[in-house]
């Protein structure tokens, strides 16, 4: 059995985990660092690096505790090379490359988009399609190859089809925004805090997707059979937002909103009751803001189905794994569920986000080929997924 410590620090997550044979989840720790960001709109690298400094002795030795295992209980260390942000990645390296020089253990560079797919590994995974289970895992999971892997989060929207591990062959990706891009930026615009993904899709319980019909871009050009692009989305709702400013004026979400949405509903019933005038426009202002919410989501998550439908049919992949932050969306796995044909997997949301368990699956199969890392080992912010 091999026990590795995983620390992962690739932009506002600091995380580290234990991870047994690849598959079992001994510990995973994550600290957060969403409050500290939040009053930036968006993550700040500098605030993110150093708060990481403060938080990497501490999650590390709680993974440990949790695992129930000393330092030489381990195999081996593994963090996160890239790519990401280089001064929070700094951090996670630095910290992983002077426990494994003082313990006397190999180091492994994982890249974090490997992370992400090997989430899909780790137990327990939600599974669909035919012949597959909605239970927890078996006591192994098998992937038949070649598997379609949709990568899908902030920063990343790839296709790659993973042909063994450790083998890859990218299909396509965003030409511009990636999927959490889109919904971070329209989520600015329609007036939601960060994180943007979370807040969209709460803002979307209740709206009719059906309402405003965003475009679906480079369905039909055949040169970009397996690309994404989402900026065009970007900019339809901001249109959409500029024709609907009449009804979305003084609409403002609490600081610290949590379910912003709500507490407008709640506000305004409270206005009703009072005999407030304007209850009717205020609940107006709210069911557009959740219309164009939820028609955001059906627009990006049918294009990223249906471009994933397209590439398993073209390469004969015998399953799918999706994968990354935006792997968590409900609308997204709702039409998973309803159109995907092939057996699929996706992690549960815990696993979806940034954690250390997932670094640490990635780096199981690398350190059974033998792949080490020296101690010349640096960061690499913008590291594309290869083979190895």
């Amino acid at each position: 059995m091999t026990r590795i410590l995983a620390i992962e620090t690739s932009c506002d997550e600091t995380a580290a985990a234990v991870i047994a044979d690849g598959r079992h989840i001994l510990s995973n720790v994550v600290a957060s660092q969403i409050d500290l960001h939040r009053r930036y709109g968006g993550v700040f690298p500098e605030v993110a690096s150093r708060q990481h400094v403060l938080s990497i002795n501490p999650v590390v030795e709680q993974a440990l505790v949790e695992a129930r295992l000393g330092w030489a209980d381990l195999d081996a260390v593994a963090v996160t090379e890239g790519p990401g942000l280089a001064g929070s990645l700094l951090v996670g390296v630095n910290a992983a490359k002077g426990i494994a020089f003082m313990r006397g253990l190999p180091l492994v560079a994982v890249n974090h988009l490997e992370g992400h797919v090997y989430s899909n590994w780790l137990e327990p995974v939600v599974r669909g399609g035919d012949g597959a289970s909605t239970s927890p895992s078996p006591s192994v999971v098998h992937f038949q190859f070649p598997v379609l892997v949709l990568i899908v989060s902030g920063g990343h929207t790839e296709l790659v089809l993973m042909e063994d591990h450790g083998r890859y062959r990218r299909l396509g990706g965003t030409l511009d925004d990636a999927a959490g891009e889109a919904f971070d930026k329209a989520a600015r615009l329609l007036g939601l805090p960060y994180p943007g993904g979370p807040m969209v899709q709460r803002a979307a319980q209740g709206g009719d997707p059906a309402r405003f019909s965003l475009p679906r871009a480079l369905t039909t050009q055949a040169e970009h059979r397996y690309n994404f692009s989402f900026s065009g989305l970007k900019t339809a709702v901001l249109r959409l937002v500029r024709e609907q400013q009449a009804v979305l004026q003084d609409v403002a979400w609490p600081e610290g909103y949590v379910e912003g949405v709500h507490k407008e509903t709640r506000r305004q019933e409270e206005k009703e009751r009072r005999g407030v005038e304007d209850a009717d426009d205020g609940r107006r202002k709210v069911q557009v803001i959740r219309d164009i919410a939820a028609s955001l989501q059906a627009a990006v998550a049918d294009v990223l189905v249906s471009k994933t439908l397209l590439a398993a049919a073209d390469c004969g992949a015998r399953q799918v794994c999706i994968c990354g932050g935006v792997a968590a969306n409900g609308e997204l796995r709702r039409q998973l569920a309803e159109r995907m044909t092939l057996p699929y997997s996706i992690p549960p949301i815990w696993l979806c986000t940034d954690n250390a368990a997932m670094i640490g699956a990635a780096a199981h199969y690398r350190f059974m080929a033998g792949l080490r890392a020296g101690w010349n080992l640096d960061v690499r912010a913008r590291l594309p997924l290869a083979s190895w």
